[in-house]
């Protein structure tokens, strides 16, 4: 339980998951790890081909001093793609464009073509962006099916028991838009 408190005091509600759904995750879910130390708390799937961060937490006394950056380049070491959910910028949360800019810096992209929607418990919309990294070039399908992956494997696992709907159906939450032609 007190690595959830660590996510509540952090993470905003509609982006959290259930306590229950997390330790069912944990539990009886092969590919959900956690990796936590003092420093950092991080919750993720590993899938044969991508890794999907869940959440990434650095604690406050340790932020800007490189710990975020270890923890991903342990991830990209296993060598796989990397995708995570990402708040887009809002000028009025400036902690939105610092985690941008620490992704970027460490060299995830905008998958600037897929849009990603949920719906929170009280039924509010929750736009999210999605950023992956890769060591082999990808293009936004594979990034796409890999996030429908990550939704059914991860956000939908068990949400009938924890919420009483699915949580993210990827036929229903991601949209792979047309690139512009210029």
């Amino acid at each position: 339980m007190e690595f959830y408190n660590r996510l509540k005091d952090y993470f905003p509600e509609e982006e959290l998951k259930k306590y229950a759904h997390l330790r069912d995750l944990l539990t009886n879910q092969d590919t959900y790890h956690k990796a936590e130390t003092e420093d950092y708390l991080l919750l993720y799937s590993e899938f044969d081909t991508f890794i999907f961060v869940d959440y990434l937490l650095v604690s406050g006394k340790t932020r800007g001093k490189g710990v975020g950056t270890k923890v991903l380049n342990m991830l990209k070491e296993k060598n796989k793609a990397i995708i995570l959910e990402v708040e887009p910028p809002d000028p009025s949360v400036p902690d939105t464009e610092k985690r941008i800019r620490f992704y970027k810096k460490n060299g995830f992209e905008l998958a600037d073509l897929i849009q990603y929607n949920r719906e929170t418990e009280d039924g509010s919309a929750l736009k999210l962006d999605i950023y992956f990294w890769s060591s082999t070039p990808l293009t936004q399908e594979e990034v796409m099916d890999k996030m429908a992956t990550a939704c059914d494997e991860v956000h939908n696992f068990r949400s009938m028991l924890h919420y009483g709907r699915i949580q993210a159906d990827p036929e229903e939450v991601l949209e792979l838009k047309e690139p512009a032609i210029h």
